[in-house]
């Protein structure tokens, strides 16, 4: 249903360095590739996951109440990952726990301040 995301962001070179690195982790590369638009994915027939330089020109923001939720395979991958945010300089929303029914996930925002969170059912 989704085809791809895209958070804004006032730095594309922190950015893209910070997802480089966060996303090389979970098999993600870089799909596209522009001054303004960076995406990654794992491959034509998933989601994937963009920064951009807000279209008008304007400061990006972050909205209060949005996050982005991503997939892994198990509780393991969701630890390493929210770790690897929180070294490359994400701010910790929520350690990586259980939550209601199977529900595990870890949360943290990214170095332009939008909150994401690595889940797994299991």
């Amino acid at each position: 249903m989704i085809g791809y995301i895209t958070l804004g962001t006032n730095d594309m070179s922190q950015a893209t360095a910070f997802y480089d690195q966060l996303f090389s982790e979970i098999g993600a590369v870089r799909v596209f590739d522009k001054e303004a638009f960076v995406a990654w994915g794992r491959g034509k027939q998933s989601p994937a996951f963009g920064v951009i330089k807000p279209f008008d020109e304007k400061a990006a923001t972050v909205g209060n109440g949005v996050m982005i939720a991503l997939p892994l395979s198990n509780r393991e991958s969701v630890d390493a990952i929210h770790a690897k945010a929180l070294a490359l300089g994400g701010t910790n929303e929520g350690d990586p726990g259980l939550r209601q029914g199977g529900f595990y996930c870890g949360y943290f925002r990214d170095l332009d301040g939008n909150k994401l969170n690595f889940f797994c059912q299991n």
